[in-house]
């Protein structure tokens, strides 16, 4: 049987998701050698900067729930933070000390920790139940995508082009501008009407048992899971030209791209909590 067409969100929102980490992987995988090598900074530095980033991202997410939530249209939110991501993402080539670099990411992650819960939602009300493993894992992968490409195209600014890094820093800002016309002129919020405000603050938002416990596990989960950018900088010290970095990157990317949608697909017929606890034990391993 032929499933049914997934609704036009899900694909804007992956095209979304492809532009947007286009311009964001034309930069990061070039950023630690960038802040060690040209800038001066240690990879503590390198530490601080990625974990002041993904702790707002991750801080503000939660947040940013509650109040698509009480607003009732999720789109306002998702546009406003991928705008603020994409104006201050290029603004990394105009960084001449580590404290700039930390403002840039800063910024970057306050417009990803509005948007995440808002289009999440935005893309969970657009599809059927049994169609959100389907529809989470096209965007993933167009996610994944996108961290594909944009490596290459640094790779080919660097190498072919002979540009500087701050360059392509500022280069990205194109994919990034064509991500906000994309939500502006594709994406449809769904006509899910507000919630009535009780006035109840974020304290008083009570959630279920099962949800709390998984909380807890990705939480110790996430305090094992190295940044990715130590990874990057263990390749350059194993003798990986900085010039190449962004084509491994890439290829990182390319295998999560690969599996993404069908893996999404498998959550649907063998259950999320199965594939999770799979996957965990893979990284693990």
């Amino acid at each position: 049987m032929t499933r049914p067409r997934l609704h036009r969100n899900v694909v804007a929102l992956g095209l979304v998701s492809l532009l947007t980490d286009l311009s964001a992987h034309m930069i990061y995988p070039l950023l630690p050698v960038f802040l060690t090598v040209t800038l001066g900074a240690g990879p503590a530095i390198l530490g601080i900067i990625e974990g002041v980033a993904e702790a707002t991202a991750s801080l503000l997410k939660l947040f940013s729930g509650v109040w698509s939530d009480r607003l009732g249209r999720k789109k306002p939110l998702v546009l406003a933070g991928y705008f603020l991501s994409s104006v201050a993402r290029p603004l990394m080539g105009l960084a001449s000390t580590w404290g700039h670099v930390l403002a840039v990411r800063f910024s970057d992650r306050i417009g990803k920790g509005i948007r995440a819960s808002p289009r999440d939602s935005l893309l969970a009300a657009s599809v059927a139940v049994d169609d959100r493993g389907r529809a989470f894992g096209l965007r993933k992968a167009m996610d994944h995508l996108g961290a594909v490409f944009g490596p290459v195209v640094a790779f080919l600014l660097l190498a072919g082009a002979g540009l500087s890094y701050r360059s392509v820093f500022f280069l990205a800002a194109i994919p990034g501008v064509a991500s906000v016309a994309a939500i502006l002129f594709l994406v449809r919020d769904t006509g899910i009407p507000a919630p009535r405000h009780t006035g109840e603050s974020l304290h008083d938002v009570s959630f279920p048992s099962p949800f709390r416990r998984y909380l807890l596990i990705v939480s110790l989960f996430t305090l094992g899971n190295a940044s990715d950018a130590f990874l990057i900088l263990r390749a350059v010290d194993s003798g990986v030209p900085a010039a190449w970095v962004p084509l491994l990157w890439g290829a990182f990317h390319l295998v999560k791209s690969s599996f993404s949608t069908h893996l999404g697909i498998l959550s649907d017929r063998w259950g999320r909590k199965r594939l999770i606890v799979a996957g965990w034990i893979l990284y693990a391993a």
